[in-house]
C-alpha cells in the first residue's frame, strides 16, 4: 500500500472531533510515507486531511472537478489534477490509490464510499475499503449492513469487504494486512 484515497465531507460538522480526526488521518498517512489522494478542497474535513498530511511533509494529490474549483476552494501546495465530472474524480482517485478510506460525510461521501465498495464487490478492484468510525458516526450504517445480510440481500462474504475501526492507526494496520475475499464467482448466473 503506497497511496490512500480519502473520501470525506467538505463541511466541518458541528463537533470539533471531526476536524481533529481528519487532521490526525492526514498526519498518520504522511507519517507512514503514504500518498494522500483526496478531493482537492481546502475546506471542511477535506481541507483538514490535506493540511494534516502537509504538516508532516506528506505527498498530497487533489482531484477536483472544474465546476467545483470555485466552490470548494482548491488546496494550495499540492499536486492538483482537474477533471470534468464527479464520476471522473472517483475514477481518477481510484486509479491513483491502493486503498480507500472514508471519514464522516454526507451524501457525496456516502456515494463515493458505496461506489468503491460496489466496485470491490464486482471484482473490479481488490483494494481495502475502510470506514473510520469517528464518534460512532457509522454505527447505524453497520446495523443496516447487518440487516442487509440477515434479510439475504447482501452476502455475508461481501460484508467482509469493509474494514472499520475508531482508531486510525489500528485501521491503517488492518488496511495494510487486508486480503480481498474471492467475490468473482458470485457473478455466475446459478449463484445469484
Amino acid at each position: 500500500m503506497k497511496s490512500i484515497a480519502v473520501f470525506c465531507a467538505s463541511a466541518k460538522g458541528n463537533n470539533a472531533i471531526y476536524i481533529q480526526a481528519a487532521t490526525a488521518v492526514g498526519k498518520a498517512i504522511a507519517k507512514r510515507n503514504l500518498t494522500l489522494v483526496y478531493g482537492g478542497s481546502s475546506i471542511g474535513l477535506m481541507g483538514a486531511v490535506a493540511k494534516g498530511a502537509l504538516s508532516e511533509g506528506g505527498e498530497v494529490i487533489g482531484v477536483l472537478p472544474h465546476f467545483l474549483d470555485k466552490r470548494e476552494i482548491a488546496q494550495e501546495g499540492i499536486k492538483m489534477i482537474k477533471v470534468d465530472s464527479m464520476h471522473e474524480r472517483k475514477l481518477k482517485m481510484n486509479e491513483l490509490s491502493d486503498a480507500c478510506l472514508t471519514l464522516p460525510g454526507g451524501f457525496g461521501t456516502m456515494e463515493e464510499f458505496f461506489e468503491m465498495v460496489t466496485w470491490a464487490q464486482l471484482g473490479l478492484h481488490e483494494k481495502p475499503n475502510a470506514l473510520l468510525n469517528v464518534n460512532g458516526y457509522y454505527d447505524l450504517l453497520f446495523q443496516q449492513i447487518e440487516k442487509m445480510v440477515k434479510e439475504g440481500l447482501l452476502k455475508e462474504k461481501h460484508s467482509k469487504l469493509l474494514l472499520y475501526n475508531e482508531d486510525i492507526e489500528m485501521l491503517l494496520n488492518q488496511m495494510s494486512e487486508y486480503k480481498a475475499p474471492n467475490v468473482k464467482e458470485w457473478l455466475k448466473k446459478d449463484n445469484l
